[in-house]
């Protein structure tokens, strides 16, 4: 796996706990630089799609110059943690919004921290209006297009 690193295939992306302030030593994700490498060797998963769209959010943020992190509030996930100097940016990615269990699953993480840096939910339906509790909807694709 250090060989593949290395090689930047991959990248490592460590756990921080959001309310301890201190990253955690285990429970880190891998993002593949190239999603048709993942298909060629787990083959194609049309249900999978989620999984994408957290890799290219992934490299995004790594493209617009932040740190990146994945947070840990309680025993839930923050999909991820962005900072820059002087900025920090918590997001969630999600293929939908539109069902209930989904906003259920997504929200929680979001709503537990407490600080009043921007909070964001990226997908390509986002199933609600207007920000909820200060935690914005935004569509991907603008998001993509929008820097």
């Amino acid at each position: 796996m250090n060989a593949l690193l290395e090689a930047y295939f991959f990248y490592d992306i460590k756990r921080f706990n959001i309310k301890g302030k201190e990253f955690l030593r285990t429970l880190g994700k891998y993002y593949i630089v190239d999603i048709g490498l993942r298909n060629y060797l787990l083959g194609f998963r049309d249900r999978d799609s989620g999984h994408a769209i957290e890799n290219v959010v992934y490299f995004e943020l790594l493209r617009r110059g932040y740190d990146v992190s994945i947070g840990k509030v309680d025993n839930s996930e923050v999909d991820f943690i962005a900072t820059k100097v002087d900025d920090k940016l918590y997001v969630q990615v999600t293929e939908t919004m539109t069902s209930k269990d989904v906003r259920k699953r997504e929200l929680p993480p979001l709503q537990k921290i407490s600080d009043n840096y921007e909070k964001i939910i990226l997908s390509l339906n986002s199933g609600m209006d207007s920000s909820y509790d200060g935690i914005k909807p935004i569509n991907l694709i603008d998001w993509l297009i929008s820097e």
